[in-house]
């Protein structure tokens, strides 16, 4: 291994930490739930727009401290979007050649941006041909397959700090109930949830991690069933969250909770948040909020109260032709009213 490029290619990625500020953390505040306060961690301010860019630095450096990326190396990865995105910055960041496996239904905008950035996409039919295409192309190629689906729950430390969990307890610090009644996230490699259960357990907060899955998705079923080996048929149509196969990195023993989000509910609150925050965000983060907002109806019915923190997983720039398409959305969702009314009835 050329140890002089390993250690300038870390002291490259650890200068770009250096350059980025942290995200922010957005209070929304809704009259109908006094005394609940929701809060949004705005993970579109990353330099690549999305949560991932968090995951992609943990995977490079795991990668390099591994000694399985070296000078020149190809880097290979599956992915549906913004994982690529992410990853194909820091390969560019360290002179690396970068292909993204990914479903040929993929956002265009995702694949633009990840061209962007100097990486090629390698379109396969179905989301479950991503896994073998990879490996095929690392061997081909003698390349690195980052699989983000293994790797991405033992790559970031959830003991230390600069993980997703430390920063969103240090901001919440001064708020008026600081340590969260619930953490809501969903998953997509499983790694997020991972981090933010392990931490929670770790720092012994009075949290209760709770995940949401959309349709399309078996990490609901397999928390529930203890079943790793259930397969589904469809994708999901909330890019970048629900898998059809339970994922290495899902972990459910970390999580207290899940819930089950209709795809229409998180298209309807993806199109209510615009109202409430001025911009687009991306279906995963109505996903999100949808469940938070759940909870808060619970935490009402019951008179307590406290905080709950979700995230914007990345913007809605990226779904011009999906989700804030109206032909799109009748084609794939249908009616989203029955949501759209509960949502736009809250004060």
């Amino acid at each position: 291994m050329n140890d002089c490029w390993v250690k300038n290619a870390i002291k490259e990625i650890d200068a770009d930490f250096q350059r980025s500020a942290d995200t922010h953390l957005i209070r929304l505040n809704i009259a109908d739930f006094p005394g609940i306060s929701l809060y949004l961690k705005d993970e579109s301010t990353h330099p690549t727009g999305s949560l991932k860019h968090r995951l992609a630095r943990s995977l490079f450096l795991y990668g390099l401290c591994n000694g399985w990326i070296k000078e020149n190396t190809p880097i290979i990865e599956s992915s549906s979007g913004s994982t690529a995105i992410s990853e194909a910055y820091f390969a560019r960041l360290l002179g690396l050649p970068f292909i993204a496996v990914m479903p040929a239904c993929t956002a265009p905008r995702k694949i633009q941006q990840i061209e962007f950035y100097g990486g090629r996409c390698h379109f396969v039919e179905n989301s479950s041909q991503i896994y073998a295409a990879s490996e095929q192309l690392a061997k081909e190629l003698n390349g690195h397959y980052m699989d983000q689906f293994t790797y991405a729950e033992r790559a970031t430390d959830w003991r230390g700090n600069n993980n997703i969990a430390d920063s969103i307890y240090r901001q919440m610090t001064l708020e008026p109930h600081p340590v969260p009644r619930y953490l809501v996230m969903s998953a997509g490699t499983g790694g997020t949830s991972a981090t933010l259960g392990r931490y929670i357990r770790y720092q012994g907060h009075q949290t209760e991690l709770v995940v949401v899955d959309p349709e399309n998705s078996v990490f609901y079923d397999c928390f529930h069933q203890s079943n790793r080996d259930l397969v589904a048929q469809c994708s999901s149509r909330i890019e970048g969250i629900g898998r059809p196969r339970v994922e290495p990195s899902f972990i459910p023993s970390v999580i207290d909770r899940m819930v089950q989000v209709p795809d229409a509910a998180s298209v309807a609150t993806v199109h209510w948040l615009e109202t409430m925050l001025g911009r687009k965000v991306g279906g995963s983060t109505g996903t999100n909020v949808w469940g938070a907002l759940q909870l808060a109806e619970e935490m009402r019915e019951r008179g307590e109260t406290g905080s709950i923190v979700t995230l914007i997983c990345d913007s809605g720039e990226r779904y011009q032709h999906t989700y804030f398409n109206p032909h799109w959305v009748a084609e794939n969702l249908g009616d989203l009213s029955p949501f759209r009314e509960k949502l736009l009835g809250l004060r």
